[in-house]
């Protein structure tokens, strides 16, 4: 059953980010993982916390793909060939995040004690807010930049195998503090990423992937596909339904995916 919220009183509150300087984890992205390990099944747990099986996938991918190790993976076997499961890294996230949390509360609770004027307080803690809509997130470390006249070639190493090219002025570079080793959060719109069955397609954008179809999720107009590109990161994309019956596209179908260099936007976190 989902957990509804309860009202909160007035007085100091606080939410727990696990961040590692190579992945972050919220509780709400912690108590999804824990009802995975509960269940095997991300539609049970999709139940449990109250959210949608489309979110809990959506979720999942974006966990995986901020992450420098898989959380959740696949599993053999089940009604549906096959239940989801958590990795030993995943629940040792879990296991500290609660352990972590229990402190965080106690913390919150001596502290609102001390602190008289909560307004202040809170306008000062929300100013560097930062929250994006792009689907595409992912954590990685700069592995080089290939200097130009203007703009900057930047490499971004997002898995073992997997790399991301973006194309930043060289003002930017120098205001971001850009240089290799760098962790980024490189930010990539669905809307900008092209798809085709061919994997020889000779295109001038610099990033193309291969993968293959994870889902196809119509909608009234367009449809979200995401691919598995490996490493356990995903990449979604959006297009018209009637492109995705043109191409036919069925879970499972090797595909690649391609988008430019000027698509891929960087965030360096403070």
């Amino acid at each position: 059953m989902a957990r509804k919220k309860q009202p909160q009183p007035d007085g100091l509150q606080g939410s727990l980010w696990l961040n590692d300087s190579q992945s972050a984890f919220a509780a709400d992205q912690v108590h999804l993982l824990r009802a995975i390990d509960d269940s095997g099944s991300i539609s049970a747990a999709a139940k449990q916390v109250g959210i949608s099986y489309k979110t809990a996938w959506e979720r999942v991918d974006a966990i995986n793909n901020m992450a420098p190790r898989p959380l959740v993976e696949r599993a053999a076997g089940g009604a549906q060939g096959g239940g989801t499961l958590l990795t030993e890294y995943g629940k040792g996230i879990v296991r500290g995040f609660e352990a972590m949390q229990k402190e965080h509360q106690a913390f919150l609770q001596q502290l609102s004690r001390k602190v008289h004027s909560l307004t202040d307080v809170a306008d000062f803690m929300t100013g560097g807010t930062l929250k994006t809509s792009v689907r595409n997130q992912f954590r990685g470390m700069i592995s080089r930049i290939i200097p130009g006249t203007v703009n900057n070639e930047v490499h971004i190493r997002i898995s073992e195998h997997r790399e991301l090219i973006a194309i930043i002025s060289d003002e930017s570079c120098l205001a971001l503090g850009l240089e290799p080793d760098v962790r980024v959060i490189a930010l990539v719109e669905a809307s900008a990423i092209m798809l085709s069955r061919s994997h020889d397609l000779k295109v001038s954008a610099r990033n193309q992937l291969s993968g293959v179809i994870k889902r196809v999720i119509p909608g009234a107009v367009n449809c979200d596909v995401v691919l598995d590109i490996g490493d356990c990161k995903s990449l979604s994309l959006s297009m018209t339904n009637g492109s995705a019956e043109k191409m036919a596209l069925q879970a499972g179908d090797s595909v690649s995916a391609f988008f430019k260099s000027s698509s891929v936007m960087l965030l360096v976190e403070a």
